[in-house]
Parts: C-alpha cells; sequence; structure tokens
C-alpha cells in the first residue's frame, strides 16, 4: 500500500528531487528562449525561430502534473550493467541539469521499458520499481514492488494489474472533466508491446471498450516521434478521428506528451476537395463507398485515350527549320501502349508521352546526321504539334466532372460499371436517384461525403498522393472501402495504426473484419492485435453491455474487465413518459451534487433539444456536444512562452455536464454517464443495438440507465 504521510522522509526526499526536477525544466526552457536565431537566409532563420518557439512550447510545465511517476532500482544483476546509475525517475519528457545528468527519463527511452515490462519472472535487471501517488502535482505517496531479492513475487505477474497497486487503481478511476488525459503512467504490459512496435510495422488494434486502444494509438505516435524523430518530421504524422467533437476530446494528449507537430482531422476533412452539403439515401451510401467504385473510376478514366490510328491516321508531322519529320500513327500507338504498361497514374502518363513523342523524332533526326541534345528534345515535346497531338489522344481531365458525368449520363456509367455494378446499383447512384434536383453542371451539384471520397480516388488514380510517414486511424471499423482507399494512400510507403472495435460499428458499410479492411488500406501485412482487458470501465457495467453482443455483434467474444465497482451500475424504470424528462434532470442534478468528475448524458439524436431545453429550465449548467461554439486556438495566441502558461492556465473549464446526441458518444469517456430511455436508441437505426453498446460503455465509473419503454429483451435477459 502507498504511504501518504507528507513527513514519510522518503515523501520528504522523493518531493525534494521534484521541486529540484522542476526547476531544472525552468532553466532548460528559460535557455531555450534565450536562444537567437540566424540562418543564412530570411527562410532558414525563420524556421530556426519556428522550432525555438515549438521546443518552448514542448517544455511548458503544467503545476498540476508530476514530472515523473515512476522510479527504477537496478541490482548487482547482468542485465543492469549497461545503466551508468543506480536509479531512473521515469516521467513525461527528459529532464536534465546544469551538466547534463538526467533527473527525469523520458517514458519512452530504452530504459523506460523495464518500468512497464519487467515482471519477478523476468525482471530486466531491476532491484525494485516505485510507483508515486500524486494530489495537485506534489507527492503524497509511495508503492514500492521488489522483483529481485526477498521481497519478490517470483510465483507470478499480479502485482503488474491495476488490482494489486492501489496508486494505479486510483489513476486509472481519477475524476476526469474536459479533454482525455494522457496513459503513460498506466500503461500495461501488453499495451506498450504495441506502443513500442517498430516503425515500419502497420498494426491493427482490436479493442474493447475500456481497454485503452485510443490512448495506445496516440502514445505509439508520441514514442515514434521519440525514436524516428527526423524521419516522421520529414514525412509527416497524422491522427485521423471519426469525428470534430472526437478530436476534441483528444487534442490535449499529445500536447501534454510535449509532441505539438502531429496533424489531427477526419476522414471527411481529409477528402474535402468539394463541399458536402447533401446526404445520400443508405443504399447508394454503400454503393458509392464499395471499393469496386475504384475500378469504375480506373474504366471511366483511361476510356478517356484515343488511339492515333482513329485521331490521327497520318501521324504527327514536326517542322524543324527547313526539314519535316514525320512520326507514323501505328508507332506513336506503340509509344502510348508502352507508357501504359509502366502501370503509371494518368497524370504520369499523359506527361510522358509528349517527351517520347520528341524522342521519336530525335531518333530520326540522329539517323540523318543532325546533332541533338537534351535542349533539341524539349523543344520538339513544346511544339505545338506535340501538344495538341497530347491533347487529343492523352486528355487532360478534371476528376469532378469524371464524376459528374458517371452520376450524370447513364451510358457513361454502363459502360465503366459493366460486369462491375449490377444496373440496379448504377440506377441508384444516379442523380435521378440521390437528388431532389438534378444538377446540369459539376458547379450546381450538391455533394455528398460519399461523394467526396469517390472524387478523392479519382485525384489519385489522375496524380499519386505523397504519402505521409505515419498514421492513426482510430475508430475504424465506421469507415467504407472508399474511405480506407482515402487513408492507405496517404500512408502508402509509411506505416499505419488501426483502431477500432468490431463491435461497435455502426455504419451501413461497417467492417466485418480488420483482414479485409487491412486489404484496402494497402496493409495486408499488419500485425493485428487484440486487446481484451479492460481497465476504465467496470466489469458491473461492461458485463451488462455485452448482453447485447450476441444480436449485435455475434462471433465477438465479451470484454473483460479487473475493476470491481460496488454502486457503479443504476437501474430505474420511470412510470410515464410525461416524467421521464424530469427525471434524468433530477438525476443529472443528484450525480453533478454527490460526485466528482464529468458526467455525460446521453439520448437518441431525436431527443437532445427536449433534454436540453429541461436542463435549462432547470438552471443545470450543461453543454450540448456539437453545439458549442469551438474556442480559439491557443497556437500563435502569444510569442513568449510565459504567455503561452498563462493563456494556458487561464483557460475556465467548461460545465461537467454534456448532453451528448447518441451518435456522437463513440469513443468518449466520462465519469458518470446518464444514459436516457435505451430502446429509443437502440430503434432510431438499423444497427441501433450497436450503437446501445456504445452508449452504454462510455462510464468509467458508474452508469445510471432511466426508462419509461421497456428495455431490449437482450438487457433483461438472464
Amino acid at each position: 500500500m502507498p504511504t501518504i504521510s507528507d513527513t514519510d522522509p522518503i515523501v520528504v526526499q522523493e518531493q525534494a528531487h521534484l521541486d529540484h526536477s522542476r526547476a531544472a525544466l525552468k532553466a532548460m526552457r528559460e535557455e531555450t528562449l534565450t536562444l537567437r536565431a540566424q540562418g543564412g537566409n530570411a527562410v532558414s532563420t525563420e524556421n530556426l525561430l519556428a522550432a525555438l518557439r515549438a521546443r518552448a512550447k514542448a517544455l511548458m510545465d503544467d503545476p498540476t502534473v508530476p514530472l515523473f511517476f515512476g522510479r527504477l532500482d537496478y541490482g548487482d544483476l547482468p542485465e543492469a550493467a549497461e545503466f551508468r546509475t543506480e536509479h531512473y525517475y521515469i516521467g513525461r519528457r527528459h529532464v536534465h541539469d546544469a551538466s547534463g545528468e538526467p533527473m527525469v527519463i523520458d517514458w519512452r527511452a530504452p530504459v523506460s521499458t523495464a518500468f512497464y515490462r519487467a515482471t519477478p519472472k523476468s525482471p530486466m535487471g531491476l532491484r525494485r520499481r516505485r510507483r508515486f501517488g500524486f494530489a495537485h502535482g506534489a507527492i503524497t505517496g509511495y508503492e514500492d514492488e521488489f522483483l529481485t531479492g526477498p521481497g519478490a513475487n517470483h510465483a507470478g505477474t499480479a502485482a503488474a494489474q491495476p488490482s494489486a497497486s492501489r496508486i494505479l487503481t486510483d489513476e486509472i478511476e481519477r475524476p476526469r472533466s474536459g479533454p482525455m488525459r494522457d496513459i503513460v503512467s498506466t500503461i500495461q504490459p501488453e499495451q506498450d508491446e504495441i506502443v513500442r512496435a517498430d516503425m515500419n510495422v502497420s498494426v491493427c488494434v482490436q479493442g474493447a471498450p475500456g481497454t485503452g486502444k485510443t490512448a495506445v494509438g496516440l502514445h505509439r505516435v508520441a514514442f515514434l516521434l521519440y525514436a524516428h524523430r527526423d524521419r516522421l518530421r520529414r514525412g509527416g504524422s497524422l491522427v485521423i478521428g471519426p469525428n470534430k467533437e472526437f478530436l476534441k476530446y483528444i487534442e490535449q494528449v499529445l500536447p501534454a506528451l510535449g509532441e505539438v507537430e502531429v496533424g489531427q482531422t477526419t476522414v471527411d476533412d481529409l477528402v474535402a476537395r468539394v463541399k458536402v452539403t447533401a446526404q445520400d439515401p443508405p443504399a447508394a451510401g454503400v454503393v458509392k463507398g464499395d471499393a469496386r467504385m475504384a475500378q469504375v473510376l480506373h474504366n471511366a478514366i483511361w476510356s478517356r485515350l484515343r488511339t492515333a490510328h482513329e485521331a490521327l491516321p497520318d501521324g504527327i508531322m514536326i517542322v524543324r527549320g527547313s526539314r519535316r519529320w514525320r512520326v507514323p500513327a501505328h508507332e506513336i500507338d506503340e509509344l502510348i501502349a508502352a507508357t501504359r504498361e509502366r502501370d503509371v497514374r494518368y497524370g504520369a502518363g499523359r506527361a510522358m508521352l509528349a517527351p517520347r513523342i520528341a524522342h521519336a523524332v530525335l531518333y530520326r533526326m540522329e539517323a540523318a546526321g543532325e546533332a541533338t541534345d537534351d535542349r533539341t528534345q524539349n523543344a520538339v515535346a513544346r511544339t505545338t504539334e506535340v501538344r495538341k497531338a497530347v491533347d487529343l489522344l492523352w486528355p487532360a481531365i478534371d476528376p469532378v466532372k469524371v464524376v459528374f458525368e458517371l452520376y450524370s449520363d447513364p451510358e457513361v456509367l454502363a459502360r465503366a460499371a459493366d460486369g462491375i455494378l449490377s444496373e440496379e446499383e448504377q440506377a441508384g447512384i444516379q442523380w435521378s436517384a440521390t437528388r431532389p434536383k438534378v444538377p446540369r453542371t459539376p458547379g450546381t451539384a450538391k455533394w455528398s461525403s460519399a461523394d467526396a471520397v469517390v472524387i478523392d480516388e479519382a485525384h489519385d488514380q489522375l496524380d499519386r498522393m505523397p504519402s505521409l510517414a505515419h498514421v492513426v486511424l482510430d475508430e475504424a471499423q465506421d469507415l467504407s472501402a472508399m474511405q480506407y482507399r482515402a487513408v492507405g494512400r496517404r500512408c502508402s510507403t509509411g506505416s499505419v495504426t488501426v483502431l477500432g472495435d468490431i463491435a461497435q460499428g455502426t455504419t451501413p458499410w461497417a467492417t466485418p473484419s480488420w483482414a479485409e479492411t487491412l486489404k484496402h488500406l494497402g496493409k495486408p501485412e499488419a500485425v493485428i492485435e487484440e486487446l481484451t482487458l479492460g481497465f476504465r470501465v467496470p466489469r458491473q457495467i461492461i458485463d451488462f453491455a455485452a448482453k447485447l453482443l450476441p444480436d449485435a455483434a455475434p462471433g465477438l467474444l465479451p470484454p473483460t474487465s479487473v475493476r470491481q465497482q460496488g454502486g457503479s451500475l443504476e437501474i430505474d424504470a420511470v412510470a410515464n413518459e410525461s416524467e421521464l424528462v424530469d427525471s434524468v434532470v433530477v438525476a443529472a442534478h443528484l450525480a453533478l451534487e454527490i460526485h466528482e468528475g464529468s458526467v455525460g448524458l446521453i439520448a437518441a439524436d431525436a431527443r437532445i433539444a427536449e433534454v436540453a431545453a429541461a436542463l435549462a429550465t432547470a438552471g443545470i449548467e450543461h453543454t450540448v456536444l456539437g453545439a458549442e461554439p469551438t474556442a480559439p486556438a491557443l497556437e500563435g495566441a502569444s510569442e513568449t512562452e510565459s504567455e503561452l502558461v498563462e493563456a494556458l492556465l487561464a483557460e475556465t473549464p467548461g460545465p461537467r455536464l454534456v448532453v451528448v446526441p447518441a451518435t456522437l458518444a463513440k469513443g468518449l469517456e466520462y465519469d458518470q454517464v446518464l444514459v436516457l430511455e435505451p430502446a429509443e436508441i437502440a430503434a432510431a437505426e438499423p444497427r441501433g443495438l450497436r450503437r446501445l453498446y456504445v452508449v452504454l460503455t462510455r462510464a468509467v465509473s458508474r452508469l445510471h440507465v432511466l426508462h419509461c419503454e421497456p428495455l431490449p429483451a437482450q438487457l433483461t435477459a438472464g
């Protein structure tokens, strides 16, 4: 058990080290702020200044968060011989003193691996692992685990589980409000293996609710930035989430770990080449999201090619000075065929055709004894005759127009989709079937999110997109095959971390298997890992929600939680509909009064306005997820690091109570969750039981269900 007395000599000693570490971090920050950047020119100087500003921001110290959370003490074992000191403090970032000696070791450093993975059976050179308890940034206690010597538990590894560590359990259960926080002090061995996976390995993580898959993905990109910073800085990294509300929830995790260079976006924003103002019928959305659409586009694009035999039967005549040089049609067709055989993008092939025709002319010129060089070939390629021939044979294409023609001209679609889409599927994606008003031009078309993905695919088939070094794709189970392809081409030469839970797939096109997902991402060789042990959601809640799985996601094993928490589940039936909303208002008031931390009130989307109005009438402060205004970004708000700190600390936390539409609940967590009318949530969409499973697993400490209609039969069974 942890010591909790602030007069304990060990606590006093460790607090002194914490104070000295904070002073050292402050000195590191001040040294960075005093540096002057002077590059060889204005651009390089500005780049250096930007790097210094980013470094200063990464060294910001939040006094409410401990700089370190663990200590490793090494014994005399051979495995410890490589380490210079007898002990190391493990924390969120590296801190060194004035002489350069480490005071805190970054949790991502190789030496820190033992903090997460060492066991009495495999001590990794450790004699003792110490965990620290904190309150308001100060040490309140410690917990020692001996891995070698008389106190070691050689019989097993139970001490690594939260149930065997009060400090670990307290940290997991610590009330939360606002955005998601990091889990560096509670990472479990199976999570750590995923976090530290090799840069070149793509990983797919199937994780039940509460297993920490989102945190694992974010910590993995933080680890890669530490271990391969130059490569990721050159190639770039990106976190892709299901919606903007989810991104707001996770946006502070990486900055808290000192990483401020990772982009975050949604799939919709990733492919935002047209303005999305329409919504497809489900059947049309399924077809547009099918991977077969990529082949339809391929056929439509490459059908624009014409043969010289048909379009230029006399070939091309090039005039150079007093001489004329003719390239016959059959030779031009051979050049086109040879270019296509290289399996290049349409745009790249078009760019290659003019130089190839010019080379054929140069061959004739050299055979006639004329002197030529690269300038001659370039001049021939730019002649009017060659450029006109290329435009005629390999015309430039607008990807938006290609997609527009497929939707507006049944004959064009029939030719491109022959043998790929059925006649019924073709008819279902025509403008006449998906829009009340048929657009006449691409500029007047109302595009859907599925259309935007198809247009993005068309862009890539014309010109290859550049690849990032690493992409994290969260809540991946809900994406279509075409959306996977959109993500995959952004990391075609890099790696990807895929995070999701098949049981939480709620869209009509939700993936049936991770193997299929990885195929569409272009990463069939990716390693599939499964996290089944939950640490965040109490067992009572998980067991209740898991009753839905046999019908919602047959074939998946129910999740397991290591946390037992009495009073974590409460189910109340309300006598009649007129009292239902009043009851949830009373429950929300009591939740705020009696318990700490955040409260999420989740209801069917159609009932959100009614619930919010009732809370406002009762004078209960709250926000509605998806409706609050976007706060101004902190980035660039001030020039000095001290001003950034003041701005950060001056931020006023929002209300503890958040009203959450059921469709936005995925990926979020609250200390307490109030669920209003489960049957209504389940009935709102075709995969409603899966949506309800998501909703019921958002609570970290307490779930309170209120209902007037009978609960879904699955929840009352057993």
